[in-house]
């Protein structure tokens, strides 16, 4: 394929004119997968262009997935699909109810002529820098979650500025980026207080906190509720082999904790509700059901990822904080 006759003055930039051509070649059969394209070189001999301008549209069909490079060989087809604008690299924690359904309403939300790639990091900071750093150059858009991981914040960094976004975590190394997320320290301090007066029937308030997952904030809000209202209360990093004291109420953020307190309950021959309390984290379809009604403190992770594709989709460069609310059931 040869790449010339790119117009001066016709209103339309010249690397655009350039993926124009290579996606009308496409188009009209005239390149097919695996076939290779003049190099940067002979496009900018053959039409008087500086290279930046070859390197700048190869580079936008790279993220979109069309072309990739092979180094000192130089640019293949890879993709003939040219309806697809954008490429997304969606980095996840881990996948869970919470995490589907905010997937599942992000992709819902962001139009069939984009591609997300999603991918897990488990709470490893290896593996985060791994993904970013081998993904780096082929996506147009990266969402990334970066929990409470240290050191990930200069592999972060590396990515292109403008194409970054946090999701769900933030901190203040990551505030220039723009982000949806949550603020576990108020969303949690707002939930017991808008409970307190169904807190205040019980002795003692119990968070179960591991801390190796769950953000730090959380804990902390925890504490500010205490302190500011004067709650007996205690933070322990495991159920495993305790035994419940009437009259305590467990904040759980964890399901497999859920679990085993409320089996635990069973065990001890006590009443949900009445001889103790729980209010877990982050709502799911089950806990309206199980015991007769969960309570939780919970973000709308629907309304996170739809608001996170419309971000996407309009290039906006903001910081939001996604609501959270307490909804009462019969376990307080």
């Amino acid at each position: 394929m040869k790449i010339s006759i790119i117009q001066n003055n016709c209103g339309i930039p010249k690397y655009k004119q350039i993926i124009s051509q290579i996606e009308r070649a496409l188009v009209d059969e005239l390149l097919f997968k695996e076939d290779k394209l003049p190099s940067v070189n002979k496009v900018c001999l053959a039409n008087s262009l500086s290279r930046d301008t070859v390197l700048q549209a190869y580079d936008e069909l790279k993220k979109r997935g069309i072309i990739y490079a092979i180094p000192g060989k130089g640019y293949y087809i890879k993709s003939t699909q040219i309806l697809i604008k954008n490429r997304v690299f969606l980095l996840f924690d881990e996948l869970n109810v919470f995490k589907e359904d905010l997937f599942n309403s992000f992709l819902d939300s962001i139009g069939e002529d984009v591609q997300v790639d999603i991918f897990f990091h488990h709470f490893n900071s290896s593996v985060f820098n791994k993904l970013i750093n081998d993904s780096n150059g082929n996506y147009t858009k990266y969402i990334v979650m970066p929990t409470n991981l240290k050191d990930v914040t200069a592999t972060i960094a590396t990515l292109p500025p403008n194409e970054v976004y946090i999701l769900d975590q933030t901190n203040e190394d990551l505030m220039m980026f723009p982000a949806v997320y949550q603020n576990h320290k108020k969303d949690i301090y707002e939930g017991l207080v808008k409970g307190k007066k169904m807190i205040e029937k019980y002795k003692k308030l119990i968070l179960i906190f591991p801390g190796f997952r769950e953000p730090l904030g959380m804990r902390d809000g925890f504490l500010k509720f205490c302190n500011d209202y004067s709650f007996d209360n205690e933070v322990i990093t495991e159920f495993k082999d305790r035994t419940i004291t009437d009259g305590e109420v467990y904040v759980i953020p964890n399901d497999r904790d859920l679990v085993s307190v409320i089996e635990k309950g069973k065990q001890q021959e006590f009443k949900l509700g009445k001889d103790y309390g729980i209010i877990s984290y982050n709502e799911s379809p089950l806990k309206k059901v199980v015991e007769n009604g969960i309570t939780t403190i919970s973000t709308d992770f629907q309304a996170m990822g739809k608001i996170l594709a419309h971000m996407v989709l309009k290039n906006q460069k903001e910081n939001i904080e996604n609501k959270s609310a307490l909804i009462l059931r019969n376990s307080l």
